[in-house]
C-alpha cells in the first residue's frame, strides 16, 4: 500500500488570519472537497466536552468545519453519542445541556447538535463488522448511521486506557450507543447495584429476554439469559445498572477499531485531528490537568490510520512540559522509560494494538507522507 497522505499546519498565525480560517485552509488543501456534500446531512462527530474539563476543542473549531461543508453544499449537523459512564452526558437532555454549556449551540457554530442514539441511549442500529474478530456487529448510534457523509473532529490528548484519544477513539468509542461502549468496555453483560436499585421494574419492561428478576424488591441481571443489549441500562432512571467487569486494554483497542469500521465503511469520510491543549486524560473527566507537551498544530486526512499515527509520532517528538503529569512520572523514583509519552504518563495504557488491528480491517496505512500547509 503507498503512503497516505497526512496535511498539517501548526498553530501560528499572523495579523489578517486566525486559527479556524487556518484550519479552513488546511482541510480544502487536504482534499475535503473531493466529497461530493451536494444535499448530504453530513455528521461531524466531536465532543462536547464534561462540563468542568476546559481542554475539548472549542466552537469555533466546530464552526469552521461546519462553514466548509455548507460551502459545498453540505447540510452539517455535530453529533455525540451518550455516555455509558455516569455524568453529565449520559442522557440526551443532559448532553445537550452540557454541550450549551461548553458554548456549542447554533449560533455558535452555524449547525444543529443532534444526539446520536437518542434519548436514553437505546436508538442503535446493528452494523455489520467485515473482518471482526471480537464484534460482528456492532451498536451505533441511528443519527450517526443515517448520515451521508461522516466527517471525524477529533480532539488528540492523551487516555487512561487507549493510550491516546484521537480519531479511533473519537469515532469508534464515540460512536457507540449506551450499549455499544458497554460491549467495546467489557464482555456486553451489565449488573445492578441494589443499594441503587428502587424496584420500579423499568428494566424488566424494557428487556426482551426475561432476563430480568426481582430479590427482595431488587432487579438481578441472569447473565444466561441476557444479550447484552443495553436496554436496561439507557431504562434505568436511578444509574443502578453499570458495567461489571472492563476488558483487557488490548481487547479494547481491538474493538475500538472494529467500531470505526463500522462507521466508516460505505460511505465517504473525513478525519481531522487537532493536538493542542494535549491533557493527560480524556476530555470525559469533569477536570484537566495541565498538557503534557506543548501544542503541535492541526492535521487533516482521508486515511484515519494514518492521521492518527502522524498526530502520535508528532507528539513523542516534542519536549515534555515542566510540572506536567509526564514529567512528574519521568522524574519519579524507579521510572521505567517506554520511549513513548503516552504511555509514560499512563504506563498501563497502551495504543498499538488500535491502529495494527485497523490496518488489518483496511482502513487504512500507518505508512504517510506528511504535507505542510503554511
Amino acid at each position: 500500500m503507498e503512503k497516505a497522505k497526512v496535511y498539517f499546519t501548526d498553530m501560528r498565525v499572523h495579523p489578517g488570519t486566525n486559527l479556524p480560517e487556518k484550519l479552513k485552509k488546511l482541510i480544502k488543501r487536504a482534499g475535503i472537497g473531493e466529497i461530493d456534500f451536494e444535499k448530504k446531512m453530513t455528521a461531524i462527530k466531536i465532543h462536547f466536552g464534561e462540563p468542568g474539563n476546559l481542554s475539548f476543542l472549542r466552537p469555533n473549531y466546530a464552526k469552521a468545519v461546519a462553514d466548509v461543508v455548507k460551502e459545498f453544499g453540505g447540510r452539517p449537523f455535530l453529533t455525540d453519542c451518550n455516555t455509558l459512564y455516569v455524568g453529565r452526558r449520559k442522557d440526551a437532555l443532559e448532553h445537550l445541556s452540557a454541550a450549551y454549556e461548553n458554548g456549542f449551540n447554533i449560533l455558535s457554530t452555524g449547525c444543529h447538535i443532534i444526539i446520536g442514539d437518542g434519548l436514553k441511549g437505546t436508538d442503535d442500529v446493528s452494523v455489520p463488522v467485515k473482518g471482526g474478530t471480537l464484534v460482528k456487529e456492532a451498536k451505533i448510534g441511528r443519527a450517526v448511521m443515517d448520515a451521508d457523509v461522516f466527517i471525524s473532529l477529533s480532539h488528540f490528548k492523551g487516555h487512561e486506557m487507549a493510550g491516546f484519544g484521537g480519531c479511533f477513539k473519537n469515532i469508534g468509542m464515540g460512536c457507540g450507543s449506551r450499549a455499544g461502549k458497554m460491549e467495546q468496555h467489557n464482555s456486553g453483560k451489565p449488573s445492578v447495584d441494589p443499594d441503587l436499585c428502587v424496584g420500579c421494574r423499568i428494566c424488566a419492561k424494557n428487556c426482551a429476554h426475561g432476563a430480568i428478576s426481582f430479590t427482595e424488591k431488587k432487579a438481578v441481571i441472569d447473565h444466561s439469559k441476557c444479550v447484552g443489549c443495553g436496554r436496561c441500562l439507557g431504562a434505568c432512571n436511578q444509574d443502578a445498572v453499570y458495567n461489571e467487569n472492563s476488558s483487557a486494554v488490548q481487547e479494547l483497542n481491538i474493538k475500538m477499531a472494529e467500531y470505526t469500521k463500522a462507521v466508516l465503511d460505505g460511505r465517504p469520510s473525513f478525519h481531522i485531528n487537532l493536538v493542542i491543549d494535549v491533557s493527560p486524560y480524556c476530555d470525559c473527566h469533569a477536570e484537566n490537568d495541565v498538557p503534557i507537551i506543548p501544542d503541535v498544530g492541526m492535521f487533516a486526512s482521508f486515511d484515519p490510520v494514518a492521521l492518527d499515527q502522524a498526530c502520535v509520532d508528532a507528539c513523542n517528538a516534542q519536549q515534555p512540559l515542566k510540572g506536567s503529569m509526564l514529567d512528574d512520572n519521568m522524574h519519579a523514583e524507579g521510572f521505567c522509560d517506554h520511549h513513548d509519552h503516552f504511555v509514560n504518563t499512563t504506563p498501563e495504557s497502551e495504543w498499538e494494538t488500535c491502529l495494527s488491528h485497523a490496518v488489518e480491517l483496511g482502513l487504512g496505512t500507518r505508512e504517510y507522507e506528511l504535507i505542510e500547509v503554511k
